[in-house]
């Protein structure tokens, strides 16, 4: 705008830029804020904006890290329980072959007593029919002995040879 168009206005009653008073203030306050508008876009509003998607980037970057942590974390419990789960299963199956074993060698055990208790058994029906075999042929003995001293005395003389311990023998075996 030139002098002779700002004075045109000036003279004609109409808006005139210069004259503070009317709209000149808002005009030029206007005009200076557009110019303004720019540089201080450019100073304070670019660092500004670049601050906040730098922040805004942080925060994303921080929450997909805290994501694949989450992530991660239950892929490693997911995989902790599971050889837990196999832990416990190999347990259950030591557990259960000791039973087997322990149970396999209580029935062998069991059995070896049993037959040694069985041997223990015959072995004494056996020292007990020895000994009462022994003891039946020394009460034979005493039987023949006493028969010959009585037979001895009821006929007055001495029986005792040989011939005569066989024949009482014989008849003591018989009975």
């Amino acid at each position: 705008m030139t002098m002779s168009t700002i004075a045109l206005f000036a003279e004609g009653g109409g808006f005139n830029p210069l004259d503070l008073s009317g709209g000149g203030g808002l005009f030029w306050t206007i005009i200076i804020f557009v110019v303004a508008l720019v540089p201080i876009w450019k100073m304070v509003m670019g660092p500004i904006t670049a601050a906040l998607e730098a922040r805004d980037d942080r925060a994303r970057a921080a929450i997909d890290a805290a994501e694949r942590a989450s992530n991660e974390a239950q892929q490693a419990r997911a995989e902790v329980a599971k050889k837990l789960e196999e832990a416990r299963a190999e347990a259950m199956k030591l557990v259960a072959d000791a039973r087997s074993r322990a149970e396999t060698r209580e029935r062998e055990l069991i059995q070896a007593a049993e037959a040694k208790a069985k041997d223990l058994e015959e072995s004494a029906r056996r020292t007990i029919q020895t000994e009462r075999e022994k003891a039946i042929a020394a009460i034979r003995e005493e039987v023949v002995d006493l028969s010959i001293q009585a037979a001895g005395r009821v006929i007055g003389r001495n029986v005792g040879s040989e011939d005569d311990r066989r024949m009482v023998r014989d008849l003591v075996a018989k009975k």
